[in-house]
This record gives structure tokens, sequence and C-alpha cells, in this order.
């Protein structure tokens, strides 16, 4: 069972994306902001993170960075999902330890082809 993680402050998006992995059998959990997803995954590793930037609380650069120092935490893929689209910020993500880097909107073939890129699909 691969867990994917949506994070994203909108839920028309999370809905849109757990409608997606979901038809391609992943098992969803959702959180609203950086916090509540940090939160998730000290109960739970998911395998995959799909994460938004900007978020209340914790944004998603914060949360990815916090992520990363926790134990196991080296193993989730991480896919920012953002309209942010310059390059000094995706260079920052990348550096952060994302794994990938999609731009809003975005559709079921384009994160269907990120998966695959990142080796969860």
């Amino acid at each position: 069972m691969t867990i994917c993680l949506i994070v994203d402050d909108s839920p028309t998006v999370r809905r849109v994306v757990r409608q997606i992995v979901e038809a391609l059998g992943y098992t969803t959990e959702e959180a609203d902001d950086g916090k509540k997803a940090l939160a998730a995954c000290k109960r739970r590793l998911p395998d995959v993170v799909m994460l938004d930037w900007n978020m209340p609380e914790m944004d998603g650069l914060a949360f990815l960075r916090a992520l990363r120092k926790l134990p196991g935490g080296d193993k989730p893929v991480v896919i920012f999902c953002t309209t942010i689209n310059d390059l000094p910020h995706i260079e920052e993500a990348l550096d952060a330890g994302a794994n990938e880097y999609i731009m809003k909107p975005f559709d079921e073939d384009i994160l269907k082809h990120k998966l695959a890129q990142t080796g969860v699909l």
C-alpha cells in the first residue's frame, strides 16, 4: 500500500490530487498546512508527499526542511505542486530535499509523469 500525503490549503486542489492518486491505487491522507502535515508524518511516514508552498501556519518549504530532519524523513518522495515558478524558488526547494516540482495548474498526465519520474508509480 503506497501512502500519499496531500498538503495544500485549497480543498479543491486536495480533492483533485486525491482523485488522481487514489485512481492509481494510492491510499491518501490530507493536511491543509505544513504543521498538520508534519504531525501526520510523525505518526506515520508517507511514501509520497504532494506539497504546496504557500500555506498558513507552516509553509511547504519549512515543512520539507522539518520532514527531512525526522528519522526516516529522507525516504518520502516529495513533489512540490505550486504556483511559484521562478528558478530561485525551484532551486531552493530542490536544495531543501524536494524530488520534483510541478507548476499549478497541472493535470493527471503531468502528475502521473512526475510520479513515474520519481519511481513511485
